[in-house]
Parts: structure tokens; sequence; C-alpha cells
């Protein structure tokens, strides 16, 4: 009876576009489908999580970070993720399906890879997390199940030196600053591949990643991982108790170099390991080099037939085991075959005449003139061959080799004439962004500068972009999903301030952002977005002319506060002079509305005139824009005044002056 339980999903279109074909696998919290994108026609990958996992908020947003995490790395040995979103509220990403298999998978049906193969599937895994490590992450969870090995250009994935490899499932990635255990305190990790750092501190880094892939060209080699066995948490352990055994005590006949690059690679401290994946990548290089020039090397050599010994060389000749006749004579029936003579009848070496011993003599001379130039002719048959045998090894491993020459830091028209000139044709990328060196300026190249490179090959420049800039997008008038999802396309970082209420703008748009529209930011730098609360409840009066009291009656009727801010002017005291908010804005019910009152006309301190003359007094207080009222004699002497000296007055104050 057929027990297989049809999954729904297949047939289904996800989004009007994504049209699900099959389940390429099941995890224990998502699945991966394959699927037609119906818009662009092409198949792609379909994950989704379990329904089981969509109460875990943690999952969900690791889940979803995975996208944003893989959008940060542009790399081909990365699978990358085209698009995001929900179905029936399941979390799903669309990705890059690729034709192939894991890694896994591949070690399952072989056990083991050679040498040249595991070093060419481990340069472009180091290649897609030495691009992570640029960013600023590390993957966590490296192994053989995150690692596809696409079909190569040939066909097939026989050949693992031409496949085309892929680093996949980012979800566990963080920022190294941020990488630690789970929320949960939980390690997120697999213990086969898991660093002794992350065992004992629960922290990881660049190094972190370096150790995992360390172990998994150990199992590449040997067929197995070097700890297997027990409970989970034993296994963890003995990766932080002991050293990775070599390869090839597993292995016999295994290169030492590749002991020793297990060996670097899975240092217990962190230190002692190269620094990140480039730097473990670039010694891998020079392992996978000198294999090769040996392996290409011996194949070569091995096509030489074995060469005779001459007459006069020195050889060690195997024992045979029949018996020769002390007398001379034909060997026996054992003898090598380059080792025997012709048949001749029986020859005489000692006593007899002289007549027999010329015969003799001739006719051995006649017997061994036709294989002397028989062997004259293989002698040179095989130098030749040796000659042509070491000329293409010498070409194929040192002679069609230079050293790639040192371009970073030189200017992309200099970096190009210095290529050229050394017979390298010269390609650029499509560069990068730095903030350090000037656009235009080569900052990495591939080959590295020193590394072997064929004569006649080809140099690729990553010349600088200069800083990364990105323009503030115009959010005003957006709902609040357009501008997170404006601000994340261009790279920036949405944080929403107080909402404030608009009669013209409705509630959830974008009233303003801070920067505003146009202006450019560095990427993941944060725009600060003000949303509409919709019409405010009550609207605020004009109040200003008004005076104080007629005012405050007016606004607290309505439920405001009033806040007072005495301010002189030569309006009247008590006179509302400015208001904020404006009239017409629309606030809360006790909302402060700040008025500036009027304190009047600045005072004047009224002069001591005492004994002055009255005309002078008179002047004086005229100056000071005050009036001067004389009593009883306008030509006498002040003796009297009102106010008095020292009072503050306002402007235009009458001063009553009585002079004797």
């Amino acid at each position: 009876m057929d027990t297989t339980v049809a999954d729904t999903l297949i047939g289904t279109t996800i989004d009007g576009r994504y049209r699900i074909t099959g389940r390429v696998a099941r995890g224990g919290m998502a699945t991966v489908y394959t699927a037609v994108d119906d818009r662009l026609e092409r198949t792609v990958a379909l994950k989704i999580i379990h329904p089981s996992q969509a109460t875990n908020v943690h999952f969900v947003d690791r889940f979803t970070d995975e996208a944003k995490t893989i959008a940060r790395l542009t790399h081909p040995n990365v699978v990358a993720v085209y698009d995001q979103g929900r179905h029936q509220g399941l979390p799903y990403l669309i990705m890059e399906y690729v034709q192939g298999r894991t890694l896994r998978d591949l070690l399952t049906q072989r056990r083991r890879v050679n040498p040249v193969e595991a070093l060419a599937i481990l340069e472009q895994m180091l290649a897609a997390i030495a691009a992570a490590h640029r960013a600023g992450l590390v993957h966590r969870d490296v192994k053989p199940e995150n690692v596809l090995v696409a079909e190569a250009p040939s066909g097939g994935i026989a050949n693992l030196v031409d496949s085309v490899v892929k680093v996949a499932d980012f979800g566990l990635a963080r920022a190294v600053e941020a990488s630690s255990s789970d929320d949960s305190g939980q390690l997120m990790a697999t213990v086969a591949y898991v660093a002794p750092e992350l065992v004992t501190d629960g922290r990881s880094d660049a190094r972190s990643d370096v150790y995992s892939a360390g172990i998994v060209l150990f199992e590449m080699l040997t067929g197995r991982v070097p700890y297997d066995g027990g409970e989970p948490v034993e296994i963890a352990w003995r990766h932080v108790d002991n050293d990775v055994p070599p390869p090839s005590s597993i292995v016999k006949g295994l290169p030492k170099a590749l002991d020793d690059l297990v060996a670097r690679a899975t240092r217990r401290d962190p230190g002692a390991r190269p620094t990140d994946a480039g730097a473990l990548l670039a010694e891998v290089q020079v392992v996978r080099d000198d294999l090769g020039a040996a392996n290409v090397e011996t194949a070569l050599l091995r096509q030489v037939p074995a060469r005779p010994p001459a007459a006069d060389a020195t050889t060690i000749v195997p024992a045979i085991t029949s018996t020769f006749p002390s007398s001379g004579g034909p060997a026996g029936p054992n003898r090598p075959g380059w080792a025997r003579l012709p048949d001749q009848g029986p020859r005489t070496y000692g006593g007899g005449s002289g007549g027999q011993r010329r015969r003799g003599a001739q006719a051995d001379d006649h017997a061994h003139h036709p294989n002397d130039r028989r062997r004259l002719i293989i002698l040179a048959a095989v130098a030749v061959v040796v000659l042509l045998v070491a000329g293409t090894t010498y070409y194929l491993t040192l002679g069609r080799y230079t050293n790639a020459p040192q371009l970073v830091n030189s200017t992309q028209q200099i970096a190009e004439q210095e290529g050229r000139t050394r017979g390298f044709e010269v390609r650029f990328d499509a560069g990068r962004y730095d903030e350090s060196v000037p656009k235009g300026v080569v900052i990495s190249q591939d080959p590295p500068a020193g590394k072997k490179v064929a004569k006649d090959g080809t140099l690729t420049l990553t010349l600088s972009l200069g800083p990364e800039r990105v323009t503030v997008p115009d959010l005003v008038n957006q709902e609040k999903a357009a501008a997170k999802g404006l601000l994340e396309q261009n790279h920036l970082v949405y944080k929403e301030g107080t909402a404030q209420y608009s009669d013209d703008v409705a509630e959830g748009v974008v009233i303003s952002s801070d920067p505003k529209a146009d202006e450019s930011l560095k990427p993941g730098e944060t725009v600060t977005v003000i949303l509409s609360k919709g019409e405010a409840p009550i609207s605020v009066p004009n109040v200003v002319g008004q005076n104080i009291n007629d005012a405050r009656g007016q606004l607290q009727g309505l439920g405001l506060q009033v806040v007072e801010q005495l301010k002189e002017s030569d309006q009247p005291a008590g006179t509302i002079l400015g208001q904020t908010p404006k009239a017409g804005v629309g606030v809360e019910k006790d909302a402060e509305i700040k008025l500036e009152v009027s304190q009047g006309p600045p005072l004047i301190s009224v002069p001591d005139l005492s004994n002055q003359p009255c005309q002078q007094a008179q002047q004086t207080l005229q100056g000071m824009n005050l009036r001067a009222k004389i009593q009883f004699n306008p030509n006498g002497l002040v003796r009297q005044q009102s106010p008095g000296g020292g009072t503050q007055v306002p402007a235009q104050t009458e001063v009553t002056l009585n002079c004797l």
C-alpha cells in the first residue's frame, strides 16, 4: 500500500507568479521546492517554512533575515536570493536554482574525493565565504549539506574540478559583532564541524568558518569527520579537547602538504588559524598549484617507455634463477629480453689455432653489428622522447607560467598599460565601493601579485568606485510599508519618528523625512520618517491681537493648556503678539499653546532734577521721551518733582516740576 502523502503545494502558484513544480528537500524547519517564475520564464528554488514554525518568532525573524543577509553578498559562488514574501502567512524565499547535488550527496555516493578535486571544491567554497567575511558576516554553519555542486559546463558532475560550487543557507549568518548563541542560549551550529570557541564561549568570527572549512576538507579527503559517535555535546567538546588528526593517518599516501593545510585551518586556538576565508584561500591555492605541478610531471613521465641500460651503464639486474654455463654461451630462458643475443653456434674462447680464433672473432663481429645499430636507434628514439617529455613538462609546469605583477594601488590607465606590456589580457570587473581608496584605483586583482599565471593569461582587476553613497528617496505621501521598502531597496535604515496630526495627509502616510529627499547618505544610515495621525480633533484658533484674558478663556474653553511668555512691545500690555502652533493647526486635547504676551513699551527711569534750572530740566525730560509740566516760576530752579527720581514709568509719561 502506498503511504506517500501528497504535497498540496505542488501545482500551486504563489503570488500569481511562482508555479511550484516539485519538491527538492524537506528539512526540520523548512521545505525547498522547484518552481517556475512565470514572469521571467526561469526555474527557481522556493524555500518556505513549515506551519509548525510560524509561531516561532525567533525562527521567522532569522528566516526573513536570510534574504537580507544574502542580498548583501553578490558572488558567483553564493546561492542568490531573488525575492521574498508570505504565502498563507508563511514566509518564503525565492532563490537561484542550482542544477546538481549537495556535497553531502556526493560524499555519500563516493565516500571521499581525490586531493585535486577536494582542493578545487574548497577553493570555491572559500571564495564564497570570503565574500561574506568582507561584508562583515560569518556563515556559522559551514558543512557539506550547505555546499551545492552544480553540473560542469561539459555536463554532469563526474569531473569535480570543472564543477561550479555554491554555498547556501546563510540563515544562521550573523554580523561579526553580534555573533553568538541564539536567543534561547542554544548552540547554533552543527557539532561535527563546530569551532572550539563557539563551544566554550558561544562566540564566533571569521576564523570559526575557517575551522569548519578545514573539517570539510578533512572529510573530503578521508570520507569521515574527525569526531563522530556519542552524544552531540560530547562530540562538540572533543573539538575543544583534541587536535584534528592528519588526514594521512586515515588515508595512507596523502601528501604532507594536505596534512599541514588541515592542521593550520583547525588549530584549536583561533589566533593560530588564518584570519579569514580569504587568507585560507590563498594557502589552498598555493597547495593546489604545488600538487597540480607534481601530478602533471608524474603523469607525463609515466608515458616514457623504460629505457634499456646501455652497455657501459651501471644497473641493478633482478636475480635470475637459471644457471649460466661457466664457459659462456647463450643466456638461459629467464634472462630479460633486452639482454638476449641472437642465437649462434658455439664459439671458442681459449686453446685452439689462431684461425679458429679469427673465425670466431669475425663471426662475433658480424653477429654484433646489426644488434648494436638497433640498440643505437632505440637509444636515440628514447632520448628524443625524454627530451620531448621533459620540454613538455617544463612548459606545462614552469615554462608557460610567470608571476602576476603587482597592480593594486595603480590607476586604471597605468594598470592596463602595465598588464598588457607584460603580455597579459587585462579585464575589469564591475568594481566595488571603498571609503578610503579613490575612484578608479585598483583595489584587488585576480590572480594576486606573485601568483603563477600563464604568460598570455588574463588578469582581472577590481577598481574602486569610491565611497558608496545612496540618495534618500522621496517618501512624502508614501504609505508606511512603501516607505520602508524604498529605504531597504536603497540600503537605508527606516526609523519612525513621533507621528503628527495633519488635515491634508491621511493617517499612516508619510508627512516628512529627515534627511529629506535627494540627500546623499552612506548605506546603512538611518532616515527618520514622520507619519500622519490623520485630522486632529481640535483646530487651534487665531488669538493674535486679543487681550490675554480673552485669549486664555477661549483656549482653555477648547481644553487646551496656555503657556504665556512676556515680551517687550509697543503694543499695549496684555496684547497677544504671537502663538505656537499657528492658527488652523490640528492638536489633541490638553495640547500646549504658547502665547507671546506684550508687557507694554519699555519703562524709563525718571532722572532726579532737583536744583536744576527749569528750562534745562524740561529739555532733559523731552530727550528721554518724557513730558514736562512746569509750575510757578519757569525761570527758577526745580525744588520738587513728581514722579520722583528713579521711578520707572512708560514713555511719554508727564513729570511735574515745581520751580521757584
